[in-house]
């Protein structure tokens, strides 16, 4: 299984050094050792760079951050949170449809596919890249981690006035990287219904996220 990376060539020039480094090296061969033991890893190679290939990197405006991807058939398609049309949307994304309509009083989507979130420039990074078919966080402590912290880290110096929303304490240990004093961070709750009524339902991110583009002279997110 290839991961040479096929990801949009204005990603491929801030992170380049990262495709050299060992960890990465290690990351690819653990992927091909899983792939020739028969193991089925989502989403498929092709959707693996997805959020930066809907997302290149001079057109992000908005980081929303999860932690690994969908380990059911068919759910995984290279963006936190969504799922392809024609999936059913998982609790969480139900839950961020919710807060949506609360926030914004808009009609929640019959789709739990985000990518024209993605194509107006909002990054929806997992932590982690791949996942074992029905074995959560099964590729933990692989190396995506490393290459996705990177991502933050180049977004925070190369990037001026993001909006980070931060959802779980997972996401929001990662705010230890980002300069509060050039970038908006948000953070609540993880919206999983285990957590959502401990503060992200009325959390108002997504209006929040939108008041502060405008402010800064950017397109608000049609969400």
């Amino acid at each position: 299984m290839s991961i040479d990376p096929k990801i949009d060539p204005s990603w491929k020039m801030v992170l380049n050094n990262e495709f050299n480094k060992p960890y990465f090296t290690q990351l690819k061969e653990f992927l091909q050792s899983e792939k020739a033991a028969g193991k089925i890893i989502f989403p498929k190679g092709s959707d693996m760079f997805n959020a930066f290939n809907l997302c290149p990197f001079d057109e992000v405006k908005v980081v929303i951050l999860g932690q690994d991807p969908y380990h059911g058939v068919g759910q995984a398609h290279g963006l936190c949170f969504s799922v392809p049309d024609g999936i059913s949307k998982p609790p969480s994304l139900v839950n961020i449809f919710k807060e949506i309509h609360q926030d914004l009083n808009q009609e929640i989507p019959n789709s739990g596919n985000l990518e024209s979130w993605a194509k107006q420039g909002v990054l929806l990074l997992n932590s982690i890249l791949t996942v074992t078919a029905s074995q959560a966080a099964s590729h933990q402590g692989k190396g995506w981690e490393i290459f996705t912290d990177a991502v933050i880290h180049v977004l925070n110096e190369q990037k001026n006035q993001l909006v980070f929303m931060l959802w779980g304490n997972y996401a929001i240990r990662k705010s230890s990287f980002v300069d509060r004093k050039k970038h908006l961070v948000l953070t609540a709750p993880h919206p999983s219904p285990l957590s959502a009524y401990q503060g992200f339902f009325g959390c108002k991110h997504f209006s929040k996220c939108n008041e502060w583009l405008q402010n800064h002279k950017m397109e608000p997110i049609s969400w």
